[in-house]
């Protein structure tokens, strides 16, 4: 038996991605992709397997490598395993202007990793290079399980990153 045979959706996946489509047409399940795959993500311990999206695309009636697509595309989605809690730090020219690359360098430093690795107690991935959160007026800022920090200073990352160790 195929391992996607023997996993299936969560009941509370299932209800939230309905809850989902109730915002769209009904025949328009796959606008729902972007919020059905970060619930499978969140209830996977943080990462997609094929299984899982295979699963995602038959809920909402869609191309399995349309699935795949958006979960390859999008920064938010990982498709391996990684540490349970996700931080990203905007690189982009607001943020590098105003301490961004000085931002990054510091939590590498801090937790002994390089962009784009997990600690070794599985406790913090930091994701690879993060082109723009869409935070500019708050720069410098980074996200921290999908929560927007910003105007960040040194001290205020190492709490942040304190809580999270």
């Amino acid at each position: 038996m195929s391992e996607s045979a023997q996993i299936k959706l969560s009941e509370h996946a299932r209800e939230f991605i309905d809850s989902c489509l109730l915002k769209y047409p009904e025949d328009q399940k796959q606008s729902a992709i972007l919020s059905a795959l970060a619930e499978v993500q969140h209830e996977n311990n943080g990462f997609l397997t094929e299984p899982l999206m295979d699963l995602v695309a038959e809920y909402l009636d869609m191309p399995k490598i349309g699935v795949y697509e958006v979960a390859s595309f999008y920064s938010m989605f990982e498709t391996k395993p990684c540490g349970r809690n996700n931080v990203a730090v905007c690189t982009n020219i607001s943020c590098m202007l105003r301490g961004g690359d000085e931002i990054v360098e510091h939590v590498e430093k801090k937790l002994g990793i390089s962009l784009g690795e997990s600690t070794s107690d599985g406790r913090v991935f930091l994701k690879k290079e993060e082109e723009c959160l869409a935070g500019c007026c708050g720069a410098p800022m980074m996200q921290v399980n999908h929560v927007y920090h910003e105007n960040l200073t040194i001290e205020r990352v190492d709490e942040i990153l304190d809580e999270l160790i």
